[in-house]
């Protein structure tokens, strides 16, 4: 433990859970925010949102934009974007405060790339103000998001500086420096935030990478820190889908997820996707996806000639979410504001729908218990149709459960209706539809006294 300590010492919260009293990891407190938050957006907008093209992520990367006063969303409306994701069900939103451009957008004094150099609102204008100001009106927990591993306009590409040499090795130690300031202005200017996004990683403060996990230890000490070599406070789930694998554990080998980092795992995205139940620190997993990737799209930026054919069906959405949350991660999905600075109307719309059908169907249980047992018995007044249970654990307390099933009283007989491994925070699956008196949980395979938060039965 004092080795751990001794390498990572930035990491006191995030290694606390793995003590000596305690061999299973439990969650910091920030960490039980992100499960508690259950589903976020993430709003990506940048330059090239207004140059009339189509999004190719190849050549943003590598080509500046010719006139950044492109920018100019006449009509933007924060309050919009965010009461379309809480109507969604969102506890959280992230914004993109810069991008593969490298513009920011916001007043930055450190980064002359930003709003302040545009015409637009006479060169005052801070998207990130108005989003963090949004948020806080509509109770959403805001976060932000920093691309600094390519920047068209300087010529960084995959953290590295374009050149070799002395002069290469100089812009380098300068750019390291440039998104510490940087990171140090989005820290102190905008209150408390739920998370710091570092698109791609920071990549490692030894070689090319800034030395940013301090700074947001020391300015946002609850804030989700995601992620360097060294550190992240959750993983990415594996995939663009929306989905994570079943089972799919907290727990994970290491403190970090960078795949560069784990030279020697094998089938990393793998292990990605469903954690490790005898992983000895807790790294909860995150499933993303853009709101438009149906029909072959996956958009994560507006595009010009866009359309509602690009949005997923709400049949879908409700899978993904099934797939996600209902699986033990925590959902991000993709919203794309228009070169006015709106949500498409589309897409407002069938936000929600979307959190209308959550709240359908998961929002009033037939019958629900909790307790520390192996045990628990749900009982109806009556015999009822049901054909969806939900089970949660106590994860302050761990990740305790490894075999379950759930069994539905039928004609005086117990019936098998369905059988799991992990749960964490919550568990969601349907079942063939049965008319039973009772239900039960049957915990099979523990570590420890299971700590049951919720169980309950739903008919849909």
């Amino acid at each position: 433990m004092k080795r751990i300590i001794g390498l990572f010492s930035s990491l006191l919260l995030v290694l606390s859970v793995h003590s000596q009293t305690n061999p299973q990891p439990v969650p910091a407190p920030h960490q039980l925010k992100w499960h508690e938050a259950e589903m976020g957006v993430v709003f990506h907008y940048d330059l090239h949102v207004f140059d009339g093209l189509v999004y190719g992520q190849g050549n943003n990367r590598i080509n500046p934009i010719e006139d950044y006063n492109i920018f100019n969303p006449t009509q933007l409306d924060t309050d919009q974007w965010i009461e379309a994701a809480k109507a969604a069900g969102a506890k959280f939103a992230v914004l993109t405060a810069t991008h593969e451009t490298g513009f920011g957008l916001w007043q930055s004094d450190v980064n002359p790339y930003c709003l302040k150099a545009v015409k637009w609102r006479d060169g005052k204008g801070d998207v990130v103000r108005d989003f963090v100001n949004s948020c806080r009106k509509y109770g959403i927990q805001p976060g932000i998001y920093i691309g600094i591993r390519w920047n068209s306009l300087l010529g960084i590409h995959n953290f590295k500086a374009e050149g070799d040499g002395e002069f290469a090795r100089n812009r380098q130690a300068w750019y390291k420096r440039l998104c510490e300031k940087m990171v140090t202005e989005l820290c102190t200017r905008y209150g408390d935030l739920f998370m710091i996004w570092f698109d791609g990683g920071a990549d490692d403060p030894k070689g090319l990478g800034p030395d940013v996990e301090p700074i947001v230890a020391k300015y946002q000490p609850e804030c989700l820190f995601y992620h360097n070599v060294n550190r992240a406070d959750f993983r990415w789930g594996g995939s663009e889908s929306g989905t994570v694998g079943y089972p799919c554990w907290s727990a994970f080998p290491y403190p970090y997820s960078h795949s560069n980092a784990n030279e020697g795992v094998r089938n990393h995205n793998e292990l990605l996707a469903h954690g490790d139940e005898n992983g000895a620190y807790w790294v909860p997993a995150m499933a993303d996806a853009p709101l438009r990737g149906y029909n072959g799209r996956h958009e994560w930026f507006w595009e010009p000639g866009d359309d509602d054919k690009a949005v997923y069906p709400l049949e879908n959405l409700m899978d993904m979410y099934e797939k996600s949350v209902g699986r033990n991660a925590t959902l991000i999905v993709g919203l794309t504001p228009n070169p006015d600075g709106l949500l498409p109307e589309g897409d407002v719309k069938r936000l929600k729908e979307w959190g209308e059908e959550i709240d359908r169907r998961f929002g009033t249980p037939l019958v629900q218990t909790s307790g520390k047992a192996k045990k628990l018995l749900l009982n109806l007044k009556d015999s009822q149709t049901a054909n969806y249970y939900i089970l949660q654990e106590d994860i302050s307390q761990g990740e305790r459960i490894r075999a379950y099933r759930v069994e539905a009283r039928v004609g005086g007989k117990w019936v098998t209706v369905a059988k799991g491994t992990s749960v964490g925070h919550k568990r969601i699956e349907s079942f063939e539809p049965v008319e039973a008196s009772a239900f039960r949980l049957v915990v099979e395979q523990c570590t420890d006294t299971p700590q049951i938060r919720d169980f309950s039965i739903y008919s849909n």
